[in-house]
């Protein structure tokens, strides 16, 4: 997880804190991966936005 979010590019605190609490899936949605995982990452995945 933590080369993961670093490959995302996450700051090293943020993805040390996702990794550090790999089983807490929604403790990390809330905290950390909101500031990786982006509308920008998504749209560039070319991901529709379905609002």
């Amino acid at each position: 997880m933590y080369r993961e979010r670093l490959k995302l590019g996450a700051p090293l605190n943020v993805a040390r804190m996702v990794a550090a609490n790999s089983r807490r899936w929604w403790h990390n949605s809330a905290l950390a991966l909101n500031s990786v995982l982006t509308i920008a990452y998504f749209d560039r995945l070319g991901m529709p936005r379905l609002t």
